[in-house]
């Protein structure tokens, strides 16, 4: 099978999404199946490992993804010498729109993954006089797809909800070898926590629509206890500025970090705490508990898909920091029931590795290959 991945976001940009197909790319390697990228970035125009990437600049609602102009006429030439049998849509924007429009005039079959929850991100930007012209646009571009793929239940209820059709689960996996408790480091523990104070982590995009002002006020509210912690906050975005204005000494703000470093900050913490309502997912709640943490979350949109209460992990109502920072003092109270869910929590990763996910995207669209095939010699018999 030959598949071509259209994408506006990706490497280095660091998100769900290029965290995505960077795993899909190792899958694709490993299992000889054949593919050809076609990618938003910010260096430049290049075409190299099969990967033809478009220069392109930040997208308003979320900076990671990248606004392009891309030829189409390159990208037609490309296509035409690769003759993809699928074409898959990874994101809705420029890059996406492309291969969308590659795919109606040869009358390729489209598959696409809903990622990214774009009418949720508008009213945290005052901008929701666009949710109804966001949506519309949306249900355009989904209907062409012979499967919307989604990460989560809740997603599927949300789009059902707006009547995009042909949905269907497939959920994001973890690579738990490489986030895992064994990655933890003393060293790392003392520089960011040298008096043996708790660590309790957030890893993200630091924006308004992750809800970071309810983790800054559950944070104030632990102050108020008289509680010993450091608060890591690993990411970079455009809140940072104003949070970092708080001035909450044992908050820290470290910014983007990856590879190893980022998975021993993982598994030398403590309790992950995640205040966001906006998820499809939420893939740093799996590379929480695959590094052996419990998680203190929000039990709203994509996390409610991995999160179960008091068994992996503590749920609190979505804008409530009040009972954000309660959940946290339950486990700073009791160490038996925080080393259980940090013990349920890495069981549970183990059993959502990347190998399984692809698998299910990739049968599914060799069925859709597959079925498009006979049909086609179904119609051209019938007319001989």
């Amino acid at each position: 099978m030959r598949i071509a991945v259209f994408t506006d976001t990706y490497f280095p940009q660091v998100n769900g999404v290029s965290k995505y197909l960077e795993e899909m790319k190792k899958y694709m390697n490993d299992k000889g199946i054949e593919y050809q990228l076609f990618v938003s970035q910010k260096p430049c125009n290049m075409e190299m490992n099969k990967t033809i990437s478009f220069y392109g600049l930040p997208f308003l609602l979320y900076p990671e993804l990248r606004i392009s102009l891309p030829s189409y006429a390159r990208i037609k030439r490309i296509l035409d010498k690769f003759n993809p049998d699928i074409i898959y849509l990874a994101t809705p924007l420029s890059i996406g729109k492309a291969g969308l429009k590659y795919a109606r005039k040869n009358g390729i079959s489209v598959v696409s993954t809903y990622h990214t929850h774009f009418p949720q991100y508008l009213r945290y930007y005052h901008l929701d006089y666009l949710q109804g012209a966001v949506w519309k646009y949306l249900r355009w571009f989904h209907s062409f797809s012979q499967i919307n793929f989604c990460p989560s239940k809740e997603t599927i209820e949300q789009l059902h909800d707006h009547d995009i059709e042909n949905l269907t689960l497939c959920n994001n996996g973890i690579d738990c070898n490489v986030f895992s408790p064994d990655a933890r480091s003393e060293r790392i523990k003392k520089y960011y926590a040298p008096q043996g104070e708790v660590v309790l982590l957030y890893v993200g995009r630091i924006a308004p629509e992750k809800d970071l002002d309810v983790l800054m006020k559950a944070a104030g509210l632990l102050n108020d206890a008289k509680v010993k912690y450091k608060l890591l906050i690993v990411g970079d975005g455009p809140a940072r500025m104003s949070l970092q204005e708080q001035g909450i000494s044992n908050v820290i703000f470290t910014g983007y970090k990856s590879g190893h470093e980022l998975y021993e900050i993982y598994a030398s913490s403590d309790i992950f705490v995640f205040p966001s309502r906006t998820e499809t997912f939420g893939n740093v709640i799996l590379e929480a508990m695959a590094s052996g943490m419990p998680v203190v979350a929000a039990y709203a949109g994509g996390v409610k898909e991995n999160l179960v209460d008091m068994v992996n992990g503590i749920a609190f109502e979505a804008g409530d920091e009040r009972g954000m920072a309660d959940g946290i003092l339950k486990l700073l109270d009791d160490t038996s029931l925080r080393e259980k869910l940090a013990e349920n929590a890495r069981s549970y990763a183990l059993a959502r590795n990347w190998d399984k996910i692809f698998t299910v995207f990739f049968d599914n669209c060799r069925e859709i290959v597959s079925y498009n095939l006979h049909s086609s010699e179904t119609l051209s018999n019938k007319i001989s």
